[in-house]
């Protein structure tokens, strides 16, 4: 009954709403992302403060239940124009289904011209965002509407983008003026690298059909970093600014000098997948195959006319049910009597009724457990390609062996694989976006002193976690969010610190790591200071107990010209400080001169390093 008595009172207070023109608007803002600057707002309706139809959803879930919906809309439309102030710069944008931008382009557009001029707002400045998008169903009679808007200087957006309802299609048909991304890419985004591809996707297609990008949902520091370093033009969330009854002029001064800084954000790490090479269709060979019944001389004349074929495949209707090695084969053939006593015989006699048979969508890297096995006659007999259980193909063992060996070797270049930290491609593409900024950085190149000897007398293991305290010692003192941490390989780790107070963070790093390497070693050597080796001429000789030092390039503006450059200057910076016994050594690149065709000197820019 209460129920009953709830939903009366509600219906009857919307339409009071509806006929009194009553509805309540709030305005967030939308900003640029490249300077900070408010560009537009976003009208959302509220019903009366404290009521029980101040929720939007409210609003609509009764305006649903009256078959009002369309005209609750249109009244939205109305108050966001009305309640707007014109003094206001930029656009407004106002939610619409595709039902009521049909309405508003029928007529002449007249009820909409009437409520702008009203407003005294230019049609030029309002911005149609579209929602609902699942409700689209006539496609062209919508474009027809849009370009009835267009033609006054109304715009279009598509509202929610990669929420699951708005469409590829629908922006490539529509072709609005901006895109709104779902809310979903901007939550997290500096921690998740999907959300990073997926929002360099919408940017790339952005640019190609010729549309704004707005990012919906902004609501940490961190994620406005990364969305403004990966080309979105335009942000929202309460970050940038929370609905309110005033529109807003200019964002806080923390948003405002995040913006404008040249600072570069630390992207999550991507692990790099070649999925179109990565599965065994990549090794199957076509190969001929034989039956069960096929008389051994039948096999014996088809390794003949196929010399390469290091296995024939046995198939029962194109099901593989065996695999004869060709070596274990023939070299039974060869023996006294074996051609009369078993040429006539079936070929099932010799083969290996139990081969490797592997699906060809199979991942490769899901192979380094096959690799791993005790079975290990594939390496030689080789293995069956099927699809869906049929016979599709040969692979050798020789070739998946290859194929991930340099699967692994490829990663390594993209994550270390003892430490997980980025490697040499991600290090150098974050180089770049660095110099491409022209962001101010502190290049330090980080390497361990005596690591060979330790390495020698304690054995890989030990040698691994040295490097692996190296690591953890490296991040506890970089800030994840400004300084990218890389692996170049074995015990040297590059560090692109934009962090002002860089370097205390290496003097700690170093101190750290001293101190607590000491657990690593037996504490004969720790008694003696010292470790008994050979040196690289095989000298029996005394070491100094391992530690850690670093060599620290600056980088600023044109500096360098290329990533290699910088990754040179920071090794001969280390040189230095190994050479000086360890510790942190400091050269600083000034700003490179100009040629005469404007082109930047990186003679000069090395020869104008000095010492700190």
């Amino acid at each position: 009954m209460h129920t009953h008595q709830t939903t009366d009172h509600n219906q009857t207070a919307l339409r009071a709403l509806l006929d009194g023109r009553a509805l309540g608007m709030v305005f967030q803002p939308i900003v640029r992302l490249d300077d900070g600057t408010v560009s537009a707002h976003e009208a959302l309706v509220r019903g009366p403060e404290g009521g029980a139809l101040h929720l939007p959803a409210v609003l609509f879930a009764t305006a649903r239940s009256m078959a009002l919906e369309a005209a609750l809309e249109v009244a939205c439309v109305e108050a966001a124009l009305r309640l707007f102030d014109p003094a206001t710069p930029g656009h407004l944008f106002v939610n619409c289904s595709a039902g009521t931008i049909r309405h508003l382009a029928g007529d002449g557009c007249v009820g909409l011209l009437s409520m702008l001029g009203e407003a005294g707002l230019s049609p030029s400045r309002l911005v149609l965002e579209l929602t609902e998008h699942e409700r689209v169903s006539d496609i062209e009679g919508l474009r027809q509407s849009i370009a009835r808007l267009g033609a006054l200087g109304v715009t279009m957006a598509l509202d929610d983008f990669g929420d699951g309802r708005s469409s590829l299609r629908l922006w490539a048909e529509l072709a609005p003026a901006r895109v709104k991304l779902d809310r979903y890419f901007a939550h997290g985004i500096h921690n998740d690298n999907r959300r990073v591809e997926a929002v360099r996707a919408a940017v790339q297609l952005a640019r190609s059909f010729g549309a704004q990008l707005v990012a919906e949902g902004i609501e940490e520091n961190a994620e406005l970093a990364v969305l403004r370093d990966l080309g979105v033009q335009f942000g929202q969330g309460y970050l940038l600014g929370r609905p309110q009854g005033q529109t807003l002029s200019h964002v806080s001064a923390q948003v405002r000098a995040q913006l404008q800084s040249r600072q570069i954000a630390v992207l999550p790490g991507t692990p790099h997948r070649d999925l179109s090479a990565g599965t065994v269709a990549r090794l199957a060979m076509s190969a001929p195959a034989v039956e069960p019944g096929t008389h051994n001389l039948s096999v014996v004349q088809v390794f003949s006319e196929h010399p390469q074929l290091l296995a024939l495949p046995v198939l029962d209707q194109g099901i593989p049910v065996g695999l004869i090695n060709r070596r274990g084969f023939m070299d039974l053939y060869a023996q006294p009597y074996h051609k009369e006593v078993y040429g006539k015989r079936p070929c099932s006699l010799f083969m290996n009724p139990n081969p490797l048979r592997v699906e060809r969508n199979t991942p490769l890297d899901a192979m380094s457990a096959v690799l791993a096995g005790e079975d290990q006659r594939y390496l030689y007999d080789g293995f069956v390609v099927t699809e869906n259980g049929r016979y599709c193909g040969v692979a050798t063992g020789e070739s998946l062996v290859r194929a991930v060996t340099e699967m692994r070797i490829e990663a390594a270049r993209h994550a270390n694989p003892l430490t997980f930290l980025p490697g040499n491609i991600p290090i150098t593409e974050h180089l770049q976006r660095l110099m491409a900024g022209r962001a101010s950085y502190a290049a330090s190149y980080f390497d361990l002193n005596n690591f060979k000897p330790f390495n020698d007398l304690y054995g890989y293991y030990r040698g691994d976690e040295m490097i692996k305290l190296a690591a953890r010692s490296i991040q506890q003192e970089a800030d994840p969010l400004r300084d990218f941490v890389g692996h170049v390989g074995g015990d040297d780790f590059i560090v692109l610190f934009q962090s002002e107070d860089w370097r205390e963070r290496c003097e700690r790093v170093i101190a750290c790591f001293n101190n607590d390497a000491r657990s690593l070693f037996n504490s004969e050597e720790l008694e003696s200071g010292h470790m008994e080796g050979e040196d690289r001429k095989g000298n029996r000789t005394r070491f100094p107990l391992t530690t850690l030092c670093a060599g620290v390039v600056l980088g600023q503006g044109n500096s360098f010209r290329t990533a290699e450059e910088v990754a040179s200057a920071a090794a001969s910076a280390k040189r230095q400080a190994k050479a000086s016994g360890g510790g942190l050594h400091v050269d600083i690149a000034p700003p490179a001169s100009a040629n005469d065709d404007g082109t930047t000197s990186a003679t000069d820019a090395a020869a104008g390093r000095q010492v700190a």
